[in-house]
């Protein structure tokens, strides 16, 4: 038990020395910058920053699906030939009614429908309920079970996409997070004005490249299947747009600012994937001489006219752009569309005074604790006590090497965690004191009274350290934000705790025995 090899000693020395080096980043900057240098990152509460809550717009999301379905039940319908009077989404109703010209023709129109019930998120589970009357009126309901998976899809869609479009702007340790059904949290360190984020994360940027209609009559209503569009930047002039997408922005896969060497005006350079370059070629070869309109957010960015076919699978779009607005167009078109708009339904933001004395407060509590921690192990259990020491001191210096490692954002919660870790620590410690302690006055030889101490301590400290374990690992699961970083800093701590009490305490008694001999244990 008190025996230790030199391989096993110097495996530890070495881990105890990988954690001074990995702590090295938080203190000096890289040497070189094809180093791997991982920090501990600030968080919002530390270093201040931007909090918004956004709100996905659930009823865009039914809206959506609905009109989806609208053209679906038209696609269904024609092969069969089955005409209709009336057809039209009902969202108040979240629903889609359909009326037969020809009742008789009903159980044709139901099995063409049917298929339709089965086109849901989650495999199996339909999310249509499909319902008719005698009179030859067909509606197809989106269910409760509809409503949660599209709810559920677009929050995890929403938030993926939010993510990608923070990261694009260079924002460092962005914390997004879901809350409640509808709600998204985003939190930004370092980012005192949040509002180009906001533009940002405001805007759906949905792109479709659709055709312009120009047998519409100018004036007057648009026919079926055209919509009036209005002009990014003349909203006062509208275009007739057919209602079918003919590309859909989903297909890009690249696009980027640049300053056209022609003009020297700023445009967005884009680049669609095999899908998109094959219909965009096929449309542009087809419909020479029309406008190609270019529509983000249902507003016209631009409507060409289509001078030859264009096959490569990029183009450029030009529109009165600065360099910030071409940027922002491409960081949108880059990280993809919302599923949903979102609305910003609350802000805060965290001055970095306030995060400075945050720093000092929990620095001063961390180091007062220490302190107190420190002189109460050496009082108490003198020499052994001084051992439980230095091993806490290697203690925080591995749970720092590790959250680095893990690049992890430490906040007040954090700290507040790795306060109690250092209570953890020196519970261990007094275990295994008291233990040796109990040994010796026993009667036993120094020897036999450390090795029933540490094997008997170690039991009991192995099982309160697992139960706490496996508590703030559902802490973790469950939790959210500042509730996560406790979690993982408590987590880390009891894996740094298990190994300086069982491992280096042990090494630091067994090497002072071996160098002592001593008669009688100072305990």
């Amino acid at each position: 038990m008190m025996y230790f090899s030199r391989l096993k000693t110097t495996a530890i020395a070495l881990v105890c020395a990988l954690g001074v080096l990995l702590c090295l980043p938080n203190v000096i900057r890289a040497p070189a910058p094809w180093l791997p240098w991982h920090s501990v990152h600030l968080g919002l509460d530390l270093q201040g920053g931007s909090y918004l809550l956004l709100e996905v717009d659930m009823k865009a999301v039914v809206k959506e699906r609905l009109d989806s379905l609208v053209d679906s039940v038209r696609t269904a319908l024609r092969p069969g030939s089955i005409f209709y009077s009336r057809l039209a989404a009902d969202t108040e109703h979240d629903r889609v009614v359909l009326r037969l010209r020809d009742p008789a023709r009903l159980p044709d129109a139901l099995a063409a429908l049917k298929p339709l019930t089965q086109d849901s998120v989650t495999p199996g589970v339909p999310d249509l309920d499909l319902a008719s009357t005698p009179d030859g009126t067909v509606t197809l309901t989106l269910n409760q079970t509809g409503l949660t998976q599209r709810a559920t899809q677009a929050v995890q869609q929403s938030i993926e996409i939010v993510r990608r479009r923070i990261d694009e702007t260079g924002v460092l340790d962005p914390q997004i997070t879901r809350q409640g059904d509808d709600r998204i949290v985003v939190q930004l360190p370092g980012i005192q004005d949040p509002n180009r984020i906001k533009e940002l994360l405001g805007r759906t940027a949905h792109m479709t490249f659709r055709l312009v209609d120009d047998n519409a009559i100018p004036g007057a209503p648009p026919p079926p299947g055209d919509e009036l569009l209005p002009m990014q930047d003349n909203p006062k002039v509208t275009l007739p747009v057919r209602r079918r997408i003919d590309v859909d922005g989903g297909d890009l896969t690249d696009a980027r600012a640049a300053n056209n060497s022609q003009t020297g005006q700023w445009v967005v350079t884009f680049a669609f994937d095999s899908n998109g370059t094959r219909r965009f070629a096929q449309v542009s070869s087809d419909n020479v001489g029309h406008r190609f309109a270019i529509v983000l957010d249902d507003k016209i960015i631009s409507a060409p006219v289509i001078r030859e076919p264009i096959t490569g699978g990029r183009g450029e779009i030009s529109g009165n752009f600065t360099a910030q607005s071409a940027t922002d167009l491409a960081v949108l078109l880059r990280a993809g569309a919302l599923p949903a708009p979102l609305t910003v339904v609350e802000e805060r933001s965290v001055g970095p005074e306030l995060g400075a004395d945050s720093i000092r407060a929990g620095a001063i509590s961390l180091l007062i604790g220490f302190v107190l921690v420190i002189a109460y192990m050496g009082i108490f259990y003198g020499l052994f006590g001084w051992f439980a020491n230095l091993a806490l001191i290697f203690n925080l210096i591995l749970m720092l090497a590790v959250l680095s490692l893990l690049e992890a954002t430490l906040t007040l919660p954090g700290m507040a965690g790795i306060l109690l870790t250092l209570g953890m620590a020196v519970d261990a410690n007094i275990l295994i004191n008291e233990r040796v302690r109990e040994e010796s006055r026993n009667g036993r030889p120094p020897l036999a009274a450390l090795e029933a101490g540490f094997k008997r301590a170690y039991s009991t400290i192995f099982d309160s350290n697992a139960t706490t374990f496996l508590a703030h690992v559902m802490l973790f699961i469950f939790g959210s934000g500042p509730v996560k970083g406790f979690a993982v800093t408590i987590t880390v701590g009891i894996a740094t705790t298990l190994f300086t009490a069982w491992m280096l305490t042990r090494l630091f008694v067994s090497r002072w025995y071996v160098a002592t001999r001593p008669q009688l244990l100072p305990v």
